[in-house]
């Protein structure tokens, strides 16, 4: 059976009949005594509505003007003519602009309190906290984890890792068991935490600055146990600067012998201190002021470097107390510097994401490392210069080669900033290091090959 489509004309008078149109040909009366005779219609029918006249053809008229007619069946969508009514009167009505800043500030306002009602998983244990809190259950000990915040710096000797955070002790780790077991713990040693600490190479003494402004240096001594065992633990021996003048230390670095301890200041300045003459400073070295973020001293002891927030490294000469060079090449902060084994080399990293390699005979910059993104927070240099290792904010660790020019391997777990790497001193035929940051953990990485 073929289906009737009915031409609704809704301005129609009450006295034409209803109309339908058979597969959109064929033309027919319903509802009436008389049957019209079939035509094809072939565009011969055509109507249109303005103000209410409707022209039909007059051929058409006279076939029906003998037929009975009814009336005019009209069908309207109350719902739809209204809903098109309100559609129109909100588009002709203007909208209420806000300003650019105002949607901004309800964003922010929007996202700080999602930010404090929201919820993730904790990068230790894994367990579901609130975000930005430290996690209960790693604070109650439900988990062994080596610090309760972000590790901020690793030192390494033959025998220890030391390690430092926004907690307010130091923890040493043992090397010489493949385990890394925990050693001793230097309880209270930074009130509200440690940013640096560094090692003389002997791995004898060990500098930390802390939070609070305070520097302390610490040293290996001789006990014998109760079982009459004779033994070693790190305890402190003096201090630096006092508490009371926060921020005149920064990043710092210490001699081969331990003797000579050298410091950054906020505001530039490169600092010297004697260790062994009761702790007194000798040498201070002017920059432009630029805040002063890392430091190194080479093996020698002949050089100092520095990096800087305004993007520039100054190597100074420790005899004659003169700046030798002013390195440019970073435009962004310089976050960490080290000198190589050899003295001949010198790496640069920061916030442009790059390693930069000077030659430090002629002050010039030899080689750019390119191919990571992130910020670099860490460089160290192998025990025979042929690897530089760096760990940057995307939680990744990278060994470059120095022959190559490129990277040679890539690890990365967490996803979390690395703030330290560190090589270990070889203790068999294959090398290892270590890296520590935001995660909370320690993780210790070997060579694939070897003992």
């Amino acid at each position: 059976m073929v289906a009737s489509y009915p031409l609704i004309l809704p301005t129609l008078s009450n006295l034409l009949p209803r109309i339908y149109v058979q597969n959109g040909i064929y033309a027919t009366l319903r509802n009436s005594n008389r049957q019209a005779p079939s035509r094809p219609m072939k565009r011969m029918f055509s109507y249109s509505i303005d103000q209410s006249i409707i022209n039909i053809s007059s051929h058409y008229l006279r076939e029906y003007q003998s037929f009975q007619f009814l009336p005019l069946a009209i069908s309207i969508s109350v719902h739809k003519l209204f809903g098109d009514l309100w559609e129109s009167i909100l588009r002709a009505v203007p909208k209420k602009k806000t300003s650019h800043s105002k949607k901004r500030s309800r964003q922010r306002a929007g996202k700080a309190l999602k930010d404090v009602t929201a919820l993730n998983r904790c990068s230790g244990c894994g367990h579901i906290k609130r975000s930005h809190v430290l996690c209960p259950y790693c604070v109650k000990g439900n988990r062994v984890l080596p610090h309760v915040s972000d590790i901020f710096s690793l030192a390494v000797t033959p025998k220890y890792i030391l390690s430092t955070s926004g907690a307010s002790e130091i923890k040493i780790y043992s090397t010489k068991s493949p385990e890394t077991p925990l050693f001793q713990t230097l309880s209270g040693a930074h009130k509200i935490g440690c940013h640096h600490i560094a090692t003389s190479r002997d791995g004898r003494y060990a500098v930390s600055a802390g939070f609070g402004g305070e520097v302390k240096v610490w040293k290996v001594i001789n006990i014998v146990d109760k079982d009459g065992n004779a033994g070693e633990e790190w305890a402190e021996e003096g201090c630096i600067i006092s508490e009371n003048k926060a921020g005149e230390i920064w990043a710092i670095a210490l001699s081969e012998d331990g003797q000579y301890l050298a410091s950054t200041s906020y505001d530039g300045r490169i600092n010297v201190w004697d260790l062994v003459a009761e702790r007194t400073k000798i040498r201070e070295f002017e920059t432009n002021g630029s805040f002063g973020m890392c430091l190194d001293i080479s093996r020698d002891g002949r050089l100092t470097a520095s990096g800087h927030e305004n993007g520039t490294v100054y190597v100074f000469n420790n005899e004659t107390g003169r700046m030798i060079y002013s390195l440019p090449g970073l435009v962004r902060p310089v976050r960490t510097v080290a000198f190589s084994p050899g003295g001949s080399r010198l790496g640069a990293a920061g916030d442009a994401g790059i390693i930069a390699l000077y030659d430090v005979k002629h002050g010039e910059q030899v080689a750019n490392f390119t191919g990571n993104s992130a910020w670099i927070f860490s460089l160290d240099w192998s025990k025979t210069g042929e690897y530089l290792l760096s760990g940057s904010s995307d939680g990744k660790v990278r060994v470059w080669s120095i022959d190559q020019r490129s990277c040679v391997t890539t690890h990365g777990e967490s996803g979390k900033a690395l703030w330290s790497v560190k090589w270990l001193p070889n203790t068999g035929r294959s090398e290892k290091f270590v890296t520590a940051g935001a995660n909370r953990s320690i993780s210790l990485y070997r060579e694939a090959t070897g003992g």
